[in-house]
């Protein structure tokens, strides 16, 4: 049974409730997949493409909640590894 989080005033009130079992406060339903990126970004590369283009991508990105230009980087690495 999912239980809500109560109310806490002080610190240790926090930290007692962080040394109990937590598994009844949690739901996979309020987690979302996030993803590190580990390996150093140290080229630039200029591309010039439609002002159209680029706010698709924009908005594209806004919803998956990342920069445009992680998308763009991501779309450039999903392309090359179905090409392999």
């Amino acid at each position: 049974m999912k239980k809500i989080l109560p109310k806490m005033t002080t610190d240790e009130e926090a930290e007692n409730l962080l040394e109990q079992d937590l598994s009844d406060y949690l739901h996979k339903d309020n987690f979302k997949f996030v993803s590190f990126e580990f390996k150093p970004k140290d080229k630039t590369v200029n591309l010039r493409v439609s002002e159209e283009l680029l706010e698709k991508v924009k908005t594209v990105a806004k919803e998956e909640g990342i920069s445009y230009q992680k998308y763009i980087r991501r779309a450039i690495e999903k392309s090359l590894s179905n090409n392999s």
